[in-house]
């Protein structure tokens, strides 16, 4: 396994959680911006596209997270990301594959524990009156004298 998240053209979501190469849909064509002689001929962008709604290697609840959470960026639940910034077409796929694992990795994350709310000390509470009355003392000694 690489540091990328590949196995053997898989992509390793989180541990025990594997999309395999099969599952992954890959479509080249010619790339905009710079190239040289090669721009008109090399087809280097890239696009990944994986079917998380429908895929046999996610487990259910890691599906369902990963639909709510990436559900405006899912066209009939798949999710397509692309790469053309490099001129080569490899470090495009490398590109693409990084990008497909760290979207998956993000919605298929579990929820943050609940936020257990808290009550202000009453040091904390009496500072902050104490700091208001200062403040309110230095403001009256500012104003004009009461004649």
């Amino acid at each position: 396994m690489t540091e990328s998240g590949e196995l053997e053209g898989g992509v390793v979501v989180r541990r025990g959680v594997v999309v395999p190469a099969r599952e992954l849909r890959w479509r080249f064509s010619r790339s905009s911006g710079p190239g040289g002689q090669g721009v008109n001929t090399t087809d280097s962008r890239v696009e990944l596209s994986f079917d998380v709604g429908g895929s046999p290697s996610l487990p259910d609840d890691l599906r369902e997270r990963a639909v709510d959470r990436l559900g405006g960026r899912l066209v009939d639940g798949v999710l397509t990301v692309v790469a053309s910034e490099h001129r080569s077409q490899l470090r495009n796929r490398e590109a693409a594959r990084e990008r497909l694992t760290r979207a998956l990795r993000a919605a298929t994350a579990a929820d943050p524990p609940a936020r257990r709310p808290t009550r202000p000390t009453k040091g904390s509470q009496r500072r902050r009156v104490d700091a208001k009355i200062r403040r309110g003392a230095v403001k009256r000694l500012r104003s004009r004298p009461e004649e």
